[in-house]
């Protein structure tokens, strides 16, 4: 039987798998480490979840442990995609009063999980942007909001936050589907951006995706040296960045589109 294997690894107790389809019905099944054994191998298995007609899907973990979402297509027919994402219980709490100190500490609601079968990522929400700009509010007048409208006058699908946030808006919640439904990251890292809640909480994001294959990150630099960067994340040191040193915002909004445009030229 062909399924699509997310190993959670080892989550709490409250822990959400969520899991968003793409096409026809599918089983979709939490199961801990002895029941996800016998599942493979044909034999009887408990599990939460079953036949799940909508998405997204979430399925809440019962107890600390090793524990594994399948989706397959047993007894079904058509086909599915799928992708998924872990909450931790933490992040289901209420928010505590919005400053961005609070919210150092919050943790990521996009998290990598390793699966058998790429599946696909699909969105959660219909708009899919081109690019998402992670900064600091103290690099908006310099360099952000010029990038982001150049990059906009280019005809890209930008997810800034001046472009997206209305009032009323959850903060978390669009800016996880922003996260979530861009296919570049772009981060703006300078001095003030290091230690700052909100751009850490996207920063976080951006690298998963990253990482996972789900998404390309481009950074660029601003009033920030290669010694600093590297003292704050050695990985994000070793990417390929541009620098406001070197280049005007414009060169680099330039840039940053011929890469986006690259691949569907080529």
């Amino acid at each position: 039987m062909k399924f699509t294997h997310y190993k959670l690894g080892h989550v709490a107790a409250g822990t959400v798998a969520e899991v968003t389809l793409k096409g026809s019905a599918a089983n979709v099944r939490l199961m801990d480490q002895s029941n996800f054994n016998n599942y493979k191998a044909g034999r009887r298995h408990r599990y939460d979840g079953g036949l799940a007609n909508r998405s997204p899907v979430r399925l809440q973990v019962p107890r600390s442990g090793t524990w594994h979402v399948t989706v397959d297509m047993q007894g079904l027919r058509g086909t599915v995609r799928s992708g998924i994402r872990v909450i931790p219980a933490e992040a289901l709490k209420p928010l505590p009063a919005i400053n961005e100190g609070s919210l150092r500490n919050l943790p990521s609601l996009v998290r990598n999980v390793t699966h058998e079968q790429a599946p696909g990522v699909d969105a959660a929400d219909d708009q899919v942007f081109d690019v998402f700009i992670s900064h600091t509010s103290d690099d908006k007048a310099e360099v952000v909001r010029p990038l982001a409208a150049a990059l906009r006058d280019a005809g890209l699908s930008v997810w800034y936050d001046e472009f997206e946030l209305r009032m009323g808006d959850s903060l978390r919640r669009k800016i996880d589907k922003g996260l979530a439904n861009s296919r570049f990251g772009v981060v703006v890292l300078s001095q003030t951006f290091f230690g700052r809640g909100w751009p850490e909480y996207e920063l976080d994001g951006l690298v998963t995706r990253a990482v996972s294959g789900e998404q390309i990150l481009l950074p660029v630099w601003h009033n920030v040296t290669k010694r600093e960067v590297m003292d704050y994340s050695a990985s994000l040191a070793d990417r390929v960045a541009r620098s406001t040193a070197t280049h005007t915002v414009e060169e680099i909004a330039a840039e940053i589109v011929n890469v986006i445009r690259s691949p569907a030229d080529g």
